[in-house]
This record gives C-alpha cells, structure tokens and sequence, in this order.
C-alpha cells in the first residue's frame, strides 16, 4: 500500500510541474496588462518603469524561474492591479466556491442515487421512465439558462429565494460558511441546484447503468437463490460493486464543479473563486489567473490521488495490480 501511495504522488508532482510550465506560458503568452493598468497617456519612460516593477521585462524563462521558486514557498506573485498575494485573493474566495461545490455534490448525491437505483431496479415502471426522461432534459439544458430560469421563477415571480450574494455567514474553524444560517441557505439553493442539475442526471444514468448490469451477475443470481432478502442483496452485492465507477465520477465531477463554477458565480453574483477570475481576466491580472488555474490543477490531482486510493480500498486487485506494476 505504502508503494502504491508514493508512486501516485511521484505522478502527481510530475503532473503539477508539467501543468505549470504550460499555463505559466499559455496565460503570459495573451495579451499585455500594461495596456490596460496603464494610463494611455503615459510616455514611454513610465511604460518601462511599470514593466520592469512587475517583472515583465525579462525574457519568459526567467519569469517562470521565478515564478517557480517562488511557489516552492507558496508564493504565486502578487496580482497588479491589487498589489497583494495573488494566494491571498484565491484563499479569500476559496471558502465560498468549496461550500457551493460541496452543496451541489450533496443534492446529487442524494437524490441520484436513490433514482438511479430505482429505474435500474424497475425498468419497466412508469416512475422510471419518468426518471430516465427528466435526466435527459438535465443533460440538455444549458447552465446560464437554467441559472436565469430560476432566478426568474423563484426570485422574480414568487419572490421566495433572494437572486444574488451569498447571505448571512458564520464563522466555522475560521472559515466563513453560510449553509449554517437560514439567509445563507436562501442564498446558496439556487446556484447550488443550478451546479448540481447535470451531476444529478449523470449519476442517476450511471447508477442505473451499474444497477441493471450488476442484477443479472451470478453473485446476484446465487445470493437471490440462497434466500437473501431483496434489500440486503441490493446493499450488499448491487450498491457495493457498482460503487467503483461512482466513486470516480464523483471525484472528478467535483472537480469539475470546482473548476467550472464561473458561469454559476457570474449569475447568482456569487462571491467565489470564479467570479474573481472573470475580474482578474478583464484586467489580464495575471498572477491572479495563473494561481486560480493551478490551484485547480492541484485539486484535480488530489482528487485522483484520493480515488486511487478509494479504488485500492474499495477493490483490492486495483492495490494489488498497482503493487506488481
């Protein structure tokens, strides 16, 4: 087990290394943000001193060599238009996307495995077929679209739920969470529903798919015949084995939640780590850019690292193939 962890984290440091040298040169690549910090009126002697104070008037090698020696010791550069920590700006954000991912993966979870078992388990029922209908619709649906359905519906015409912010917070463990307050809860529901449509139509096609697959097995099959209740074999040998590929799903799927949580933030004004990237964007901040894209390059790499290790747990030959390997 100890070898099958480190060789994972020997590939994740490789991934992250890999990852920065390219988005350190893709996103230093686009454009220039003395154009845009920089009065127009400015002569050329100013132009030089703004360029050469953030760095930008050495070659691209050498930036990215400071830029990597800086973040061996945390530090990411600070952004240009704000002047401090770019890290900073990203941990201050940080709290409120975690807490709106994490909601979406719940209501996912929750109600998609649940569903996706009972159309794998009665296909033919009218329910199910319900079901199997309203996860195509949640595949199709753009999110923007839904996003201002919703504010349209429940904010605008039934005035049930505010359309924007992030409401009242507490303070947890030094982390400000709104989940822990009815006004946060108001808050959160719309975008984390929003989040969570195309999770929650995934999953429930993905269980079912498992489901259906896992009842005609002969472990199924054989545990039905030696009398096994019809609950305990769903528990037991159905959930059990087809937990595997949800597992993944489930990891990656946060990730991508985490990651691509801009348009959601940009709708309900949510005050997250995508919001301050489309901010960082309009003013080529890039410090800001390239530390939020990295952060979710290190949160893709711990999450696959925590689903091999789930998957090692979960079934021991993936351990055991890893250990020969």
């Amino acid at each position: 087990m100890l070898i099958f962890i480190l060789r994972r984290l020997a590939q994740s440091a490789f991934v992250l290394l890999a990852m920065s040298a390219l988005v350190f040169a893709g996103i230093y690549a686009i454009g220039n943000p003395i154009d845009i910090l920089i009065n127009p009126q400015a002569d050329q002697a100013e132009i030089a001193r703004a360029t050469a104070a953030l760095g930008l008037d050495q070659p691209l090698p050498v930036q990215y060599w400071h830029f990597l020696t800086g973040a061996f010791g945390g530090e990411l550069g600070r952004s240009f238009a704000s002047n401090v920590p770019a890290m900073d700006l990203i941990l201050q954000r940080m709290p409120a996307t975690v807490e709106l991912a994490l909601t979406a993966m719940v209501i996912a979870l929750v109600l998609g495995l649940p569903l996706g078992l009972w159309a794998g388990l009665h296909p033919d029922a009218v329910s199910s077929k319900a079901i199997m209908a309203g996860s195509i619709v949640g595949f199709s649906l753009p999110t923007f679209w839904v996003g201002l359905m919703l504010i349209m519906v429940f904010s605008v015409w039934l005035g049930w739920l505010p359309p924007t912010g992030r409401g009242d917070t507490v303070n947890l463990f030094g982390l400000e969470l709104s989940v822990f307050t009815w006004d946060g809860l108001r808050h959160i529901f719309m975008p984390a529903l929003n989040l969570a449509l195309f999770k929650l139509a995934l999953l429930i096609r993905l269980t079912r798919a498992g489901t259906r697959e896992a009842m005609v097995m002969d472990y199924v099959r054989f545990a039905r015949a030696k009398g096994v209740p019809e609950n305990q074999v769903v528990r037991v040998h159905v959930l059990k084995n087809i937990l595997i590929p949800i597992v993944t799903v489930v990891g990656l799927e946060f990730g991508s939640v985490l990651a691509f949580a801009i348009v959601t933030e940009t709708i309900f004004a949510w005050p997250g780590m995508g919001k301050l990237l489309i901010d960082s964007i309009n003013v080529l901040d890039r410090p800001v850019i390239v530390a939020y894209l990295l952060v979710i390059v290190v949160v893709f790499v711990c999450i696959n690292l925590i689903v091999d290790l789930l998957y090692s747990v979960l079934d021991p030959r993936v351990r055991l193939s890893g250990a020969r390997a």
